[in-house]
């Protein structure tokens, strides 16, 4: 989208939201009315489900739009408000068509994917982003770096939208005696002869990865314990996962699981997924590198992706991760 329109639509947006606004700004640039509605503390958001084509499945995440001033400190304190898996901070970029960062209720994240997902989802239903045809293609400026993102529609309606995750790192494994007994699981209940490893896409995660859905299903963290584990290791949270998925349309199952201040059991997790998907390929546990991955039914929030991982198993360039998002609902932060 040239500036131009881009400009256009966002002021058709504030002016449309909010009828006040129009009075007001009759005749001012978007970039006046920016600075205005912020110095009266005002942030429009919206929300979003990811992973989803079912209002209140999947991941839901906040958007807030034009946050180019706001500090860290009042991030965390809003994502902390929202009490969601994450919270998205949208902002302009020198680099890419647009920023944002991702905070969780506990702290920033580099990377994610169903804040990705809802992001751009709320970029396009806001008028920042126009559908080009079929395919859409952007660029986000995330802490990690800049990602591609296609936006596939259909009768200009957003149909599906494909994240491209970093360069996949393979990090430090750990023992198996050690680091189950957290979640209150055995040896036995781990697929044999692949590490329990740290994998980055983008944000570094533990692949846990386990034998069967009954396995995963007994899984439950011991804080204190996983507290005392976790301060001297290289991944920000763990992901426990099966061959299996939780309808005959998935092929993988997995729980993302996190001590608080963040939420005990995310509905789906879009970056762990892509380190799942590299994980799985370079260990020889798929024979096909795409594959549809399911989370948060258990949770009665069901999610599905689909995964592509790009490349051979000894060197993976990429790993995407698509999905279907539904807007449930916009507003307007007073802060």
């Amino acid at each position: 989208m040239r500036a131009a329109e881009k400009i256009s639509a966002e002021l058709r947006w504030y002016r449309e939201f909010n009828p006040f606004v129009l009075i007001m700004t009759e005749g001012f640039s978007v970039f006046t009315i920016k600075i205005w509605i912020h110095l009266m503390g005002k942030y429009q958001f919206m929300q979003v489900d990811a992973f989803t084509n079912a209002p209140l499945g999947g991941n839901p995440c906040a958007v807030l739009f034009d946050t180019e001033n706001m500090g860290d400190d009042k991030m965390l304190a809003i994502a902390r408000e929202m009490n969601l898996s994450e919270t998205s901070f949208v902002r302009a970029s020198d680099i890419a068509d647009f920023g944002a960062r991702y905070f969780t209720p506990a702290s920033e994240i580099p990377l994610a994917g169903h804040p990705t997902i809802a992001t751009v989802l709320a970029l396009v239903e806001s008028g920042r982003v126009r559908l080009t045809g079929e395919i859409t293609e952007i660029t986000l400026e995330l802490k990690a770096g800049v990602i591609p993102v296609e936006i596939r529609s259909i009768n200009n309606n957003v149909n599906r939208i494909v994240m491209s995750q970093l360069k996949p790192d393979f990090l430090s494994s750990y023992d198996a005696d050690i680091v189950l007994p957290i979640f209150g699981l055995t040896r036995n209940d781990k697929i044999p002869d692949v590490p329990i490893q740290t994998v980055s896409t983008g944000t570094p995660q533990l692949m846990i990865p386990l034998r069967s859905l009954e396995s995963l299903a007994r899984a439950q963290m011991e804080f204190n314990a996983y507290n005392r584990f976790v301060r001297e290791t290289d991944f920000s949270s763990p992901h426990l996962f099966c061959i299996q998925g939780a309808t005959p349309e998935g092929d993988t199952y997995a729980r993302h699981l996190s001590p608080p201040p963040d939420i005990y059991e995310d509905p789906f997790t879009g970056s762990a997924t892509g380190g799942m998907g590299a994980y799985l390929w370079k260990y020889g546990l798929i024979e096909n590198p795409r594959f549809t991955a399911q989370q948060g039914h258990w949770l009665d929030r069901p999610g599905q992706a689909e995964v592509e991982v790009v490349g051979p198993p000894e060197n993976i360039e990429t790993v995407k991760v698509g999905g279907e998002a539904v807007l449930i609902l916009k507003g307007e932060f007073t802060l």
